[in-house]
């Protein structure tokens, strides 16, 4: 079984063209506490996890005793680089390390579906066949094409690498989230309220998720 979305030209007028939609994909009981797990470890694998403070070891100087170890009344110290000391190491400080979180294939191919349901039965996905005709960019014709198929004010729109007219003309509208095929995820798909397909990437898409789902 599986739905089906008209393709839309430029003037957001239907051509007649309809992409069939999967419903292993498109079409599933979407599982809210998967999709925030993985949309948690996606974040999580996006930090750097580079902070980092100096131990008494590594800050530099310290190395002669401050004052010698008896008769000055004071408590016996070693180094002016301890962590009691203004400009010493720090104890228990944050180092290097990753937050990556290991998430199965089959875990994130789920939660996007997921994603994608919500947003196809909110009506939320549409398929374009060409934002720009030619090939030299004109960020105002795609605006113009986007501004007649959407009217939402975050907007992830998905292309092939081989349409780099329309990518170039679409990269600096603010509202556009610019994404490949193959990077499509779960969290960009929440994060936008509209999905805007290319006809050629929703196709690459589609064929790559089939493919996916006979090799497991």
């Amino acid at each position: 079984m599986s739905l089906e979305i008209n393709v839309k030209n430029a003037s957001g007028e239907e051509t007649g063209k309809t992409i069939e939609l999967p419903a292993s994909i498109f079409d599933v009981e979407p599982n809210i506490p998967l999709m925030h797990q993985v949309v948690t470890a996606q974040l999580a694998a996006a930090r750097t996890g580079s902070a980092k403070t100096k131990t008494r070891g590594e800050v530099r100087g310290g190395g002669k005793k401050p004052y010698r170890q008896k008769g000055t009344g004071r408590a016996r110290q070693g180094s002016i680089r301890a962590p009691q000391f203004a400009g010493g190491g720090v104890v228990h400080g944050p180092q290097p390390r990753s937050f990556a979180e290991r998430t199965p294939k089959k875990m994130k191919a789920a939660a996007l579906a997921g994603a994608l349901t919500d947003r196809v039965r909110g009506d939320n996905v549409h398929v374009i066949d060409a934002f720009i005709e030619g090939e030299s960019p004109k960020t105002k014709s795609a605006q113009a094409a986007l501004a007649a198929i959407t009217e939402s004010s975050k907007v992830l729109v998905v292309l092939t690498r081989d349409e780099q007219t329309a990518a170039l003309s679409l990269r600096n509208l603010p509202a556009v989230h610019l994404l490949d095929w193959g990077q499509v995820n779960t969290y960009d798909v929440l994060n936008n309220e509209d999905i805007v397909f290319s006809e050629a990437a929703i196709e690459a898409f589609i064929a790559d998720r089939t493919e996916q789902e006979v090799a497991a």
